[in-house]
């Protein structure tokens, strides 16, 4: 009879219940880290892989010897820029000679006329300007003209006047 007074009111039933269910739900929980945890350790196991650190290494080996390399080469060509090259001298047959003399007159000839078309072109662009100017240069032609004739007119007439005084 002891065990029939000792029936569970239905308020803790639901507590009891609700524990379970908060129990339950962190144990999930609980699982879900774990294979969150093994999924973040597969996926970080490659790097840390011996083979794959081999090869890692192996690639930055072969690119440092080719930065060698190139550095190598690098310091060779400043050194040949370097040195200069008007020092040294060319060896031309003497079968040569003449022709490389005629090359030299037509370089001197080319630069002559490539600046003189630059001179042209460059003049081109000064053009607009130019014409402006003249045509300024023109209007106040004109108008000196027409002052010209009129001070010509002015003294023809003065000159009649004056005649016509001492008549």
């Amino acid at each position: 009879m002891l065990n029939i007074s000792k029936k569970s009111t239905p308020c803790f039933v639901t507590f009891f219940r609700l524990q379970q269910t908060t129990n339950i739900q962190a144990e999930i929980n609980q699982k879900n880290l774990e294979i969150e945890l093994l999924r973040l350790e597969k996926d970080t196991a490659d790097v840390v892989h011996p083979s794959f650190l081999t090869q890692k290494c192996q690639t930055l080996q072969s690119m440092n010897n080719y930065l060698e390399a190139v550095l190598k080469e690098k310091r060779s060509l400043r050194e040949i820029l370097l040195n200069p090259m008007c020092q040294e001298n060319l060896p031309i047959e003497a079968v040569y000679h003449r022709y490389l003399v005629h090359l030299l007159e037509l370089a001197v000839t080319f630069i002559e006329t490539s600046e003189t078309h630059l001179e042209t072109i460059g003049s081109i662009f000064h053009l607009d300007a130019n014409l402006k100017k003249m045509s300024k240069a023109l209007a106040k032609m004109d108008i000196l003209v027409t002052e010209t004739e009129e001070v010509a007119e002015n003294m023809l007439k003065w000159r009649e006047q004056q005649k016509e005084i001492s008549s």
